[in-house]
């Protein structure tokens, strides 16, 4: 605990001497209530007040710097990280962390641990990435080019989901590469292209193949790259009326399981799945209204599960300094840290509210 500790200290300090290195240093912090549907403890508490988490920001003064760089650090449960999967074995992590040269007025280079381009995020705080599910918000490490024209294109090699030699941890989007003591997600080739069809109205494509290391204790330390990952989306990103936004998107996903983790697991070694992913966003005054509505459908053999849904409707509120977040999710089923979907009724209401300074 007292390595955890200092660790975090001295990641305090550096962005302590980049307050002094650049103007351009910020944070935040933020807490959310949760109260669970058909929760016996829950609703005799009133729900819980948790997943605090304090956060710093530093950033590149200017977009007319050759050299760019971008970094976030988050500490406290509430930080979207696993202890027992990242690379800090604590509730502090570095969500981002790149350095970026600018090549020509379009393109630039990208170097640390920065956005996958892959489709879209959900807009929503607090619910997530619901049947996204490892292909939402991902942040991995590893190297980018990013070209904005006539069409937008960004290719990518990420060595691996997150710092260090066994983390699984993409931070907002993470459960769903294995873990610390299975497998993870290395060496993955990522393409992004979208097109403007005019300015309201843009279509894209993204493709990912990587491998999958066995990080299981019956592997072969000489030869752990033993399984594969692959995934493409197409998606849509348009403004219906000047205050409304449509995202929709589909994903086709697989995975073949590292050959020593499928044989102890009792898993079958590839695992399929597609899902379809909806979300409409409308902006008034300080407001926005927005749904996120999710299917995923089961297509691995042996998996007795039916097709799953999950919704969830929310609103946020811009009070100055920050926002005010009230989400509701409800969902019938998951996908697991293997991809696997499985059924199961969960439903909460989330309130969040965060300060950034």
């Amino acid at each position: 605990m007292k390595t955890n500790l200092s660790t975090a200290l001295i990641l305090l300090s550096l962005f302590s001497y980049s307050a002094h290195a650049s103007p351009s240093i910020s944070g935040g912090f933020w807490m959310n209530h949760q109260y669970t549907q058909d929760n016996d403890v829950e609703s005799d508490t009133l729900g819980t007040i948790n997943s605090e988490a304090l956060v710093f920001y530093a950033d590149s003064k200017s977009e007319d710097m050759t050299w760019q760089f971008s970094a976030e650090l988050r500490l406290g449960a509430g930080s979207f990280t696993n202890s027992a999967n990242n690379s800090t074995g604590d509730s502090y992590t570095l969500h981002k962390a790149w350095i970026s040269r600018v090549l020509s007025d379009d393109s630039h280079l990208v170097i640390g641990k920065s956005q996958v381009p892959f489709g879209w995020a959900t807009g929503n705080f607090w619910p997530g990435d619901m049947f996204q599910a490892g292909y939402g918000d991902q942040m991995d490490v590893g190297i980018k080019w990013v070209n904005k024209s006539t069409l937008d294109l960004s290719l990518a090699f990420f060595h691996a989901d997150d710092w260090g030699g066994s983390s699984t941890d993409t931070t907002d989007d993470n459960n769903h590469w294995g873990s610390s003591s299975t497998y993870r997600k290395v060496h993955t080739l990522v393409g992004d292209v979208q097109y403007p069809v005019n300015d309201q109205h843009r279509i894209g494509f993204s493709l990912q193949l990587g491998k999958l290391q066995d990080l299981s204790a019956t592997r072969d330390p000489a030869d752990s790259i033993t399984g594969d990952h692959q995934a493409w989306v197409l998606y849509y990103v348009g403004k219906v009326t000047p205050k409304t936004t449509l995202k929709g998107e589909y994903i086709s996903a697989s995975r073949d399981i590292p050959e020593a983790y499928a044989a102890t697991s009792g898993l079958t070694e590839t695992i399929e799945n597609s899902r379809v992913a909806i979300e409409l966003n409308h902006d008034f005054s300080d407001w926005s209204v927005y749904i996120d509505v999710m299917m995923a459908d089961p297509n691995t053999n042996g998996n007795a599960a039916d097709a799953i849904t999950a919704y969830a409707p929310g609103a946020r509120y811009d009070y100055g300094p920050g926002w005010i977040y009230i989400e509701w999710l409800d969902q019938d089923g998951y996908i697991d840290q293997d991809g696997l979907i499985s059924e199961g009724d969960f439903s909460a209401l989330y309130t969040t509210i965060d300060y950034y300074f």
